[in-house]
């Protein structure tokens, strides 16, 4: 767990905050996808409605304006 934590901390040093910030939602669904073709691994359905849910978040969320 140090390994990631660290490669964590690296990114979020060197990317900007609305990036780091978009690729730590989107760790579950890039998990789930590892899980399935890695270790075949099927989600179920309260796991599915999560990503989907997650995804909806990302999609809909609105930068704010820069003023």
């Amino acid at each position: 767990s140090v390994i990631p934590y660290i490669c964590d901390q690296l990114a979020m040093a060197r990317l900007p905050r609305a990036s780091f910030a978009l690729m730590l939602s989107l760790l579950p669904l890039t998990a789930t996808l590892i899980g399935i073709v890695v270790l075949r691994q099927v989600p179920s359905v309260i796991d599915c409605i999560g990503l989907a849910l997650v995804i909806a978040g990302v999609a809909m969320h609105k930068p704010a304006a820069n003023t």
